[in-house]
Parts: C-alpha cells; sequence; structure tokens
C-alpha cells in the first residue's frame, strides 16, 4: 500500500495544514511543487512510488511521501525554510535567491527538463516588448524572483540596453498560471499578456486572437532548464539515504518520461485531475524544445546576470557551485 499523502494547498493555508516538524525528519520527505507539465518528473515518482522503491533498495524502511502545491518561488522558498518541506521545485530565479541569501546552504538535486517559457498576449497591438503602456499587465507567478520574471528582464536588457532590466517591472503582476491563464482568455481584466509554461501557453496559444511575443530560448540563445529541484545540504546531509532514494526515483522517473510519452501524458492528466486530452498533453512531451533531463541548461547565465544586476550578491564560479556532487560529472551549464 503505498505511503503517498496528497495536499493540495494554497499558499495562504500552507502553514497552518502542515505540521511544524524539522526538516529531515526520519523516514518521512515533504514535496512542494507548482504548476505545469514540467513538474511531470514529480507526477511519475508519486504515481509509481519511486522513493519507496529506491528507498527499500538501499535498505530504508516504510517512506512516508507528503506532497503539496504552491505557486511563486518566494512561498516555495519560505515553505523551505521553515521547515515545513524538504524538497522544493521552484524556477532558477528564486532559487538563486535563496542560495545567496543562505550563504549557500541550499543546493540543486536536479533540474526538471529543458522547456520553453512564452510570453503571450491576447492583444494585437502588442508585438514586441516596446509596445507595452503602463497599465498593460503582465502576469506571472511571483514578481521580482520567479525565473519568468527574471527572463523578462533578460528580455528587457536584451530589447532596451543595459542597464534597462527593470524597464517592465512595473507592468508585471503575480498570479498562477491557470489563473493568469484564464484572465489572458476572458479579455476582461486589466491582463494583458502571461509569461507562461506548458500547456498554460499552448492552450492559450489555441485561441486565435492570442500570440507570442518571445520565447526563454530567444532570450537566452538555446535550450534552457527553468525550473529546478532543490533541498537545504541539512537535509541532504543528515538523511544521506533517503536523499539518494528521491535522487534515483528523479532519475528514474525523467529517462521513463522520454521512453514512455504516450505513458507519461496519461500520467499528467491522472495526477493532474485534468480535463486536458492526453493526446494533447503527449505533442507537448514531443516538441523538440522539450527534454526531462536532470542535467542543468543555462544556469549560470541567470546566475551572472543575477549577480551582475545586484539582485545577488555572490557570483558563483560556475554552475558545480550551486549544485550538489551527483551532479557534477554530467556535462551542465
Amino acid at each position: 500500500m503505498k505511503k503517498t499523502k496528497a495536499l493540495m494547498l494554497c499558499a495562504a493555508l500552507f502553514s497552518s495544514a502542515l505540521s511544524a516538524g524539522s526538516a529531515g525528519a526520519a523516514q518521512t520527505i515533504r514535496i512542494v511543487q507548482q504548476f505545469g507539465t514540467i513538474y511531470l518528473p514529480l507526477h511519475v515518482i508519486r504515481d509509481q512510488d519511486l522513493i519507496q522503491k529506491h528507498a527499500t533498495a538501499l535498505g530504508l524502511g516504510e517512506v512516508e511521501v507528503e506532497w503539496a502545491r504552491l505557486s511563486g518561488g518566494s512561498a516555495i522558498n519560505d515553505a523551505l525554510l521553515s521547515g515545513h518541506v524538504d524538497v522544493a521545485a521552484a524556477g532558477i530565479g528564486p532559487f538563486l535567491t535563496l542560495w545567496d541569501r543562505t550563504g549557500g546552504a541550499v543546493k540543486i538535486i536536479g533540474g526538471l527538463a529543458h522547456q520553453q517559457n512564452h510570453l503571450v498576449t491576447s492583444r494585437q497591438d502588442i508585438r514586441t516588448l516596446a509596445d507595452f503602456k503602463p497599465g498593460d499587465k503582465i502576469a506571472l507567478p511571483a514578481v521580482g524572483v520567479s525565473v519568468q520574471s527574471r527572463i523578462l528582464q533578460m528580455a528587457a536588457e536584451k530589447a532596451f540596453g543595459e542597464g534597462q532590466h527593470g524597464r517592465l517591472d512595473a507592468n508585471t503582476v503575480s498570479l498562477p498560471h491557470p489563473d493568469a491563464t484564464a484572465a489572458l482568455l476572458s479579455g476582461s481584466t486589466e491582463i494583458a499578456a502571461h509569461l507562461s509554461n506548458s500547456p498554460f501557453q499552448e492552450r492559450a496559444l489555441e485561441d486565435p486572437k492570442v500570440h507570442k511575443i518571445l520565447s526563454s530560448y530567444d532570450v537566452l540563445g538555446g535550450p534552457v532548464t527553468p525550473t529546478y529541484v532543490y533541498a537545504t545540504t541539512a537535509f541532504h546531509d543528515e538523511n544521506p539515504k533517503l536523499a539518494q532514494a528521491f535522487f534515483e526515483a528523479f532519475k528514474e522517473a525523467s529517462a521513463w518520461i522520454e521512453a514512455n510519452k504516450p505513458e507519461a501524458a496519461k500520467t499528467y492528466v491522472r495526477v493532474e485531475n485534468s480535463n486536458l486530452d492526453p493526446a494533447f498533453v503527449q505533442s507537448l512531451l514531443e516538441s523538440p524544445d522539450s527534454l526531462y533531463t536532470l542535467v542543468p541548461a543555462r544556469s549560470y547565465d541567470f546566475a551572472a546576470f543575477l549577480n551582475r544586476i545586484g539582485a545577488i550578491k555572490t557570483r558563483p564560479a560556475s554552475w558545480k557551485d550551486y549544485t550538489f556532487e551527483s551532479l557534477h560529472g554530467e556535462d551542465g551549464s
């Protein structure tokens, strides 16, 4: 019998809904994630009970896995720092902010996938970043810290020149991806654009009045891992077998997705209790721009950018400074 508890929580209720035990409680691992197909490896881990599988292989006893969901890197980081969760999943921006803030006391376990983030709009008069007026709001998961926020800043600097990264910051508002997509499609709110992720951006683009302004691959010059799974070094070091069980489960889930995309799409729909057509989800997984791998791509581009604009004080020497050693044999960036 599986020992997985599904805790679907909003940020406002998160602190009261989860017990406040210390991170790394014996034989328990608590994981928090967000919205989108990029989190599919965590769905597979949950659906196939892979943590328990690898825990058993490592000689651990029964492991209880608790799952929670939040929107936005700030809420994710708060949950990790407060000891309410052991493993967090959020964008590279929020992660690097926390890595810097804690003096390296958090590190990346692995990337979730190489996937694009699209800036989409329902406004026909907005074709480039220069077309945004002060009242044109851009929705993203967390103003100022989310990976979408940082992608927009990088795009602004590319469009308007060095030092202009904050040109559109005042246009941004925080909304979870499902809510932002609904607001954009309704046309009845102040939301003019959404810096999104899959499957929300593709669903929005099915509407003929919606078009893409740019993608993260355009901004950074190729495949990007926008979102990562990370933990505190204390949890990792104090629970080596449990941490290894999670890492092995993570690797297995990512490899399984790449080898079984039709079934992986069905897993996403089932675990999310989604009304999406599995064939539509499968088409996203089969995109040449999507690759489920733990190996980071262009994470250091974000680190260098954040340090240059003063968002983080410490400039790492390489991507290996903020990742656990289990990734160091890979050709990451």
